[in-house]
């Protein structure tokens, strides 16, 4: 009897390990829905093995992740370019890091009243995003398609007060990045990050203008992993980032997203 208790104690003692262990191999990470929630399943796949459990939160704006993984409800997160988290880690004060780029979206000028470029009226209305990095990034591109002129130091944290020529007068209206698919019916043109895009239906293929897949911007405004500061080294991080810039992986998103997510060259 004494031993069948023992063993049974021992027993429990190993089941509890057990627990611990699949506790620590969890790996919660905050995501966009898309393309971000749908890149991690498929690196899911390859962590397994690994004896790790990836936990997918989805978020359906850009300041929620950072504040949770901050807070450490997260252990990463993955929707943002490295312009984007140095900016808010000024605005918010807080200390988030990355383990590097993982893929590129490349940002695209999409019709909605206005079918054409080089037919846009005058006074026409364009929307582009209201946060500081996107909208710098979509004025940038507005100034390569020629539509307008921006002070020589505005890079990419211009605004429509940085805009020095504007020659068929363009109307500017700033519009969370979220929304921008859903505005298209109610402006002539609109500049819009690719993972909206894609969540909103939108091609790559069928945008107006597009930034160059070899262009700056692609390293500059490539989706990175984002961490907490000082978590660089923790080895289920460096296995996720691994899995994420994978040949598997890179496959996928080519395959998957028709030139619409592009993997980062490192």
């Amino acid at each position: 009897m004494k031993k069948l208790l023992l063993t049974f104690v021992a027993l429990l003692g190993a089941l509890a390990l057990t627990g611990v262990a699949q506790a620590a191999a969890t790996i919660t990470v905050g995501a966009s829905p898309t393309p971000h929630a749908e890149i991690l399943a498929e690196a899911a796949k390859l962590l397994k093995p690994q004896g790790y459990e990836l936990k997918i939160v989805e978020y359906s704006d850009y300041v929620q992740p950072n504040m949770a993984l901050d807070s450490k409800e997260l252990d990463a997160n993955y929707f943002q370019h490295k312009p984007y988290l140095d900016d808010f880690n000024a605005q918010k004060g807080v200390n988030l890091g990355s383990l590097g780029p993982v893929h590129y979206e490349p940002f695209g000028i999409y019709a909605g009243k206005s079918k054409s470029l080089k037919n846009l009226r005058d006074g026409a209305m364009v929307a582009v995003p209201n946060d500081a990095t996107n909208e710098g990034r979509a004025l940038l591109l507005m100034q390569d398609e020629g539509l307008v002129t921006l002070k020589k130091d505005a890079g990419l944290t211009a605004t429509r007060r940085d805009i020095v020529e504007n020659p068929k007068k363009l109307r500017i209206e700033e519009i969370e990045a979220a929304q921008l698919v859903r505005s298209l019916p109610d402006v002539d043109i609109a500049i819009i990050n690719g993972n909206y895009a894609i969540l909103g239906g939108l091609k790559v293929a069928d945008a107006l203008a597009v930034e160059a897949a070899d262009s700056m911007a692609a390293a500059t405004y490539a989706n990175v992993l984002a961490i907490r500061a000082g978590d660089e080294k923790r080895p289920e991080l460096q296995a996720l980032y691994k899995a994420l810039t994978s040949p598997e992986v890179a496959d996928f998103m080519k395959k998957k997203y028709g030139g619409a997510v592009l993997p980062s060259v490192k």
